[in-house]
């Protein structure tokens, strides 16, 4: 899709959940043996974990704002939610991704990502080509192909928590880590 003009100012954004404060500050200790453990990888400050319900990209002001007018329209259930299993995308011997998964509230976030998905199309978006996947990313490879991934130390025990809102972010991209500023909360119904 053709968006804006070139050289006109452009927004990096997506959508997700974000995950709630007591649960960044129990992984915070986690990421930070990990970070130990796993020098090879790229990971996630405390404060940038999300579970991604749709990357929309660099986009214009104006398209950015046909989603957001979008999104507010979209109607949807509060939601429980568990994190539990770490695993990787790109296989073990060379990931390009490690994250935490889903333990409960797949399906409901499943269904809400395919709600913001049609929302993202009719801004005129490129349909979404990967399957949703619920998950919180830990890290990611600073090789282009990979780093083995050590063993790395079990996640501590998490608490479930309840969905109320959806986030649409803005993704700056920065040393040492991208930076997400939320530019707008959407509602759940409880």
């Amino acid at each position: 899709m053709a968006d804006g003009e070139p050289g006109k100012p452009r927004v990096r954004a997506f959508v997700a959940l974000e995950v709630p404060g007591p649960l960044r500050a129990t992984l915070a200790d986690h990421l930070d043996r990990c970070r130990a453990a796993a020098p090879a990888f790229r990971w996630v400050p405390p404060d940038g974990l999300h579970v991604t319900l749709r990357f929309v990209g660099s986009v214009s002001p104006e398209v950015l704002d046909g989603l957001r007018g979008g999104l507010r329209r979209l109607e949807g259930q509060a939601f429980g939610l568990a994190l539990e299993g770490v695993g990787t995308f790109g296989g073990r011997s060379a990931p390009r991704v490690v994250w935490i998964g889903l333990r409960e509230g797949t399906e409901p976030a499943a269904e809400l990502a395919e709600r913001v998905e049609a929302v993202c199309r009719a801004a005129g978006l490129e349909p979404e080509t990967r399957p949703f996947r619920g998950h919180v990313t830990l890290a990611r490879a600073r090789a282009t192909r990979g780093s083995p991934l050590p063993e790395l130390p079990a996640p501590p025990p998490l608490e479930s928590w309840t969905a109320t809102e959806f986030v649409l972010y803005e993704s700056r991209l920065g040393r040492p880590a991208a930076t997400y500023i939320p530019l707008e909360r959407f509602g759940l119904i409880p």
